[in-house]
């Protein structure tokens, strides 16, 4: 029984950790899906300027913990893994996955957002980052971003953003949902998906296996260049 992945036993055994694959079963909805192209989207403007990334004590996959630092994140705790593939269903190794996020609470660090009300999360990293490895597979350790108001009248849902730069020069900038989130009928940035795409990039929180915390969920989130 695990109470928590160290970080050290996180960075060490994120891709090489037999438990974490066996979580998944041998067909989910999200391989079925694997070979369609993921639906790009827009990067936003949170993706963190250049000195905020220079600055970071922490530039890796666990964005619950920072160095230097005693405690941990607020929020749902969240694995998001999945694999990186070409159309031809190929897994694409050496890629750099990145993430950034909302805080539990719906806050950027971001100068952009400074005049949100809701106050920085200072456990939190906000950025991750991840390499494939030769199957494609990827992990992140974070929380459940919150929703917050993007304009009046429209509510951001949940939602964690994605950029893939592959050592083929492909790009690939998309966002990843929360099924279930009532927001998403509503917001101006998934309604550009075509219906047909969106499953895509909406994805279940599922109960964890293996060495993972009872109280974590846990999101498949294949990409496809």
């Amino acid at each position: 029984m695990v109470e928590a992945l160290t970080r050290r036993r996180f960075v060490f055994t994120s891709l090489g950790s037999v438990g974490l694959w066996l979580l998944a079963p041998a067909l989910s909805r999200a391989d079925e899906l694997a070979c369609l192209l993921t639906p790009p989207q827009t990067e936003g403007p949170y993706y963190p300027p250049q000195r905020q990334l220079d600055a970071l004590l922490d530039k890796d996959g666990d964005l619950t913990f920072v160095n230097g630092k005693s405690g941990r994140a607020t929020g749902q705790l969240l694995y998001v893994t999945g694999h990186l593939r070409d159309s031809h269903c190929r897994p694409i190794e050496g890629a750099l996955v990145e993430i950034w996020q909302a805080s539990a609470n719906g806050r950027y660090h971001h100068p952009r957002d400074a005049g949100n009300p809701a106050p920085l999360d200072p456990y939190f990293q906000y950025w991750g980052k991840a390499v494939t490895d030769r199957e494609g597979r990827y992990l992140f350790k974070t929380i459940k971003p919150g929703e917050y108001e993007a304009d009046r009248g429209w509510i951001r849902p949940s939602h964690i953003h994605f950029k893939v730069r592959a050592p083929n020069g492909r790009d690939l900038t998309t966002q990843m949902y929360f099924a279930g989130d009532p927001h998403q009928e509503d917001d101006y940035i998934l309604r550009r998906v075509p219906p047909a795409e969106r499953s895509r990039v909406i994805v279940p929180m599922e109960a964890p296996a293996g060495d993972f915390e009872a109280a974590a969920k846990v999101c498949r989130f294949n990409l496809t260049l």
